[in-house]
């Protein structure tokens, strides 16, 4: 099955009159496709080229991304990416601990990695023009998330650190590669 794990970057942040994940403007989508085996940065301007990609995938995987990623990238694409089938990392953890848990404590983790920066420092970095950082930034992000999903997809589950204990997080992966029974719109005719 087409795996494209994807990773958002914003131009904007949450309380910057803005209350929800779609009122936010995309500054980089990051993604790796499985079927190419390869990692791509667009811009809002590119996104054309991820519509051809994304409608042929069969999961899209990210991390806390059925929350923000996919419905701020559906304010761009032309049909619902809600059709396509979707694993998200963080809600898979929730759905085990109740709560949500940093992608970055789930790396440390389970990986015995950390992300790069934080969000913050990305929406700097946009605001500065330094689009080259952002780019690097998101597609570790990318990386992590793609990791966090083999592994978890071999072992059943994901750790995370946090004050200093690991913790393990059980999860539940028999349906992760099941085709979706819903039908992607494919708005674009790719």
């Amino acid at each position: 099955m087409r795996t494209v794990v994807f990773d958002i970057e914003t131009a904007n942040w949450m309380g910057e009159g803005r209350s929800e994940p779609s009122h936010l403007d995309i500054a980089i989508v990051g993604i790796h496709d499985s079927a190419t085996d390869s990692y791509g940065c667009f811009v809002e301007s590119e996104l054309p080229s991820l519509w051809k990609i994304l409608e042929a995938t069969d999961i899209l995987v990210g991390y806390n991304s059925d929350h923000f990623d996919i419905p701020l990238l559906n304010k761009y694409y032309p049909g619902d990416l809600g059709k396509l089938k979707s694993v998200d990392l963080m809600a898979e953890i929730y759905k085990n601990v109740g709560r949500r848990i940093r992608l970055d404590a789930v790396a440390e983790g389970t990986l015995g990695k950390k992300k790069s920066g934080g969000g913050g420092q990305s929406l700097v970095w946009w605001r500065n023009g330094e689009i080259e950082r952002v780019k690097e930034y998101c597609k570790r992000d990318v990386e992590l998330t793609k990791e966090l999903y083999e592994y978890a997809l071999k072992n059943g589950g994901l750790k995370y650190r946090e004050l200093g204990t690991l913790h393990e997080i059980k999860l539940d992966t028999s349906k992760w590669l099941t085709p979706n029974d819903n039908a992607m719109t494919f708005s674009l005719g790719f």
